[in-house]
């Protein structure tokens, strides 16, 4: 794996693959590719243990959808974009219970705002259903929560989505979080799905307590956008593509120089991103049409 930093399985076999070779396999990972709603689709399943420590990874599914069009802003871009990850999420998720939404992150810090602009968009259904279950008999339960960042709760993620799902009760968790690509071309247009969980914080190298079924006691499905590249990163890759020989990464990425690189119009990017993921999470939850939810969130 070497040091190149990314939270995408997609990415983690690639640099596998660099580093063995062409003519290799890799033992205990299985890939496929298809298309949905016209964008591309790569699934990555680490079947063993074997893989898993090849490419870093817990064992599971990693579902990868490339919006890299969606930029582009052609016909009907957006309820396309919707559909491609609400049908890769649906068939990970329990098909009754109530569903919990933790949305990770820190508002204050854009790239990091992914979880929180998510949330924004969802229907949050429980108490509407508790309270009034004829009308909403048809509904699916929602609950969520934003859980904020250690340095200014004084509470760990893991913990508060773990408090709150023990009294929930949740069939399952879905857990929205920012990621780190290796990739420049993937940041702010890969989606990744992944039923293995997530370790919050992983994304800008801050590691925290892991949400996943060992924790939570529940499947946790992960969903997530890579929106910042390690500039170390990005300068071994360059150097590798011009074919350079490339400094070890942990020289490039001293304790002093460490930075990590965003796009200057990260705020719109992830503002629409998080609109995406929260409509595409109605979209798999509820039997809603793109307008019957733009009804309902306004």
């Amino acid at each position: 794996m070497g040091s190149k930093r990314t939270d995408l399985a997609l990415e983690a076999r690639e640099i596998w693959q660099e580093a063995a070779g062409k003519g290799r396999r890799l033992s205990g990972v299985k890939t496929a590719k298809r298309r949905v709603e016209g964008w591309p689709v790569t699934e990555v399943e680490v079947l063993t243990d074997q893989g898993a420590q090849a490419l870093g990874k817990p064992q599971g599914r990693y579902i990868t959808v490339d919006l890299r069009g969606f930029w582009q802003r052609r016909h009907d871009f957006f309820s396309r974009a919707v559909r491609a990850v609400g049908s890769q999420l649906r068939p990970l998720l329990p098909e009754e219970g109530t569903i919990l939404v933790a949305a990770l992150g820190n508002s204050a810090m854009t790239p990091d705002a992914l979880g929180p602009l998510t949330a924004d968009h969802l229907l949050i259904t429980r108490h509407l259903i508790e309270s009034m279950p004829q009308q909403f008999s048809g509904f699916r339960p929602v609950a969520a929560i934003r859980s904020g960042v250690l340095g200014i709760t004084g509470v760990e993620s893991a913990e508060a989505v773990r408090g709150l799902a023990d009294r929930v009760q949740p069939a399952a968790v879905i857990a929205v979080d920012a990621l780190a690509s290796r990739k420049v071309e993937r940041v702010c247009t890969a989606v990744q799905i992944s039923d293995a969980g997530i370790v919050p914080g992983s994304g800008v190298g801050n590691r925290r307590w892991a949400l996943n079924r060992e924790t939570l006691g529940v499947p946790v499905i992960a969903l997530g956008v890579p929106t910042v590249v390690d500039a170390a990163t990005i300068a071994q890759d360059l150097l590798e593509s011009a074919g350079l020989p490339a400094p070890d990464h942990d020289a490039l990425a001293g304790a002093e120089a460490r930075m990590t690189v965003t796009p200057r119009d990260i705020d719109r990017q992830v503002r629409d991103l998080g609109k995406v993921l929260g409509y595409a999470v109605n979209w798999a939850l509820q039997d809603l049409d793109l307008e019957e939810m733009d009804a309902l969130l306004s």
